[in-house]
Formats: structure tokens, sequence, C-alpha cells
């Protein structure tokens, strides 16, 4: 499951990205076996709107409410381990330093699931579990 999130995108426009406190969830992710059914069920649920992008060189859908772009999500392949990966939701957190706040997650017990990486037009980011295994995202927004 964690290894697709390494090809995923991440938040461009929740808000200014200087006005991102460390510690503030900031996007939310849908990896999709079925991202078309996934469109459709959130669309007619929730009345979110939804926008094509390809900030991260993938075919991805963002998600907006209002004004603001509050998540994204994306088709699970099997070039990024689609065969067993359920669908599933990632959270993101900002954080003031990716690389930093995984060694501290090392020092407090959790692993880095998907080491400290950039994604193209976003910033950079990281895959982390907490002690008990719940999987969480930093991220580190370009222009933050």
């Amino acid at each position: 499951m964690l290894e697709q999130t390494a090809t995923a995108t991440a938040p461009e426009q929740t808000q200014s990205h200087e006005s991102i406190p460390h510690g503030t969830i900031c996007w939310a992710e849908l990896a999709s076996k079925d991202v078309e059914a996934a469109k459709k069920f959130y669309t007619e649920l929730l009345g979110w709107k939804l926008t094509g992008s390809q900030a991260a060189g993938m075919n991805y859908t963002e998600i907006v409410v209002g004004d603001k772009h509050i998540g994204g999500m994306y088709q699970i392949t099997e070039e990024c381990g689609g065969g067993e990966m359920p669908s599933h939701w990632m959270s993101y957190v900002a954080v003031d330093d990716v690389d930093a706040s995984a060694r501290r997650t090392e020092e407090l017990g959790g692993t880095v699931r998907v080491p400290p990486m950039d994604i193209p037009n976003v910033g950079r980011f990281c895959v982390i579990n907490d002690p008990t295994g719940a999987a969480i995202s930093l991220v580190k927004l370009s222009g933050a």
C-alpha cells in the first residue's frame, strides 16, 4: 500500500503555502482501484467538484470545495504495486523539514516507509508509520 504513495502527488492549492503551520493536516488523497467509481460516489455523496491535474507528471484528480483544493485521487496502477494494494485514503501533514521529521520519527520508535523524496512541482515528502503501525505522509510544499 505505501509504495503507491511514493508516486502520488501532494497538496498544491489548499491555502497559501506560507500559512500552513507545522503539524497541520493539509491534504487528503485517495488511491483507488476504480477512480471513476470513486469520483461518482464522492461527488454525489459530498458535492465535491473535481478538476484534472498533471502536477506530478501523472493523471491526477484534485478535489475542490468552494475555492479550496483540499485533496486528490488517482488510479492505482500495476507499476506502483497495484495488484495487492487496496483502495485507501492517505492524510498529509505539513512539516517544516521533511528530512528532520523522518529522522525524529525513527528516534521516537516509528518507521520511515517511503524515505524523503521530491515530488516535481509540489515539494518534498515521506511516508511514516507511527509506533502502532498507522501510516501518514509528511510534506513540505514548494514555496512554503
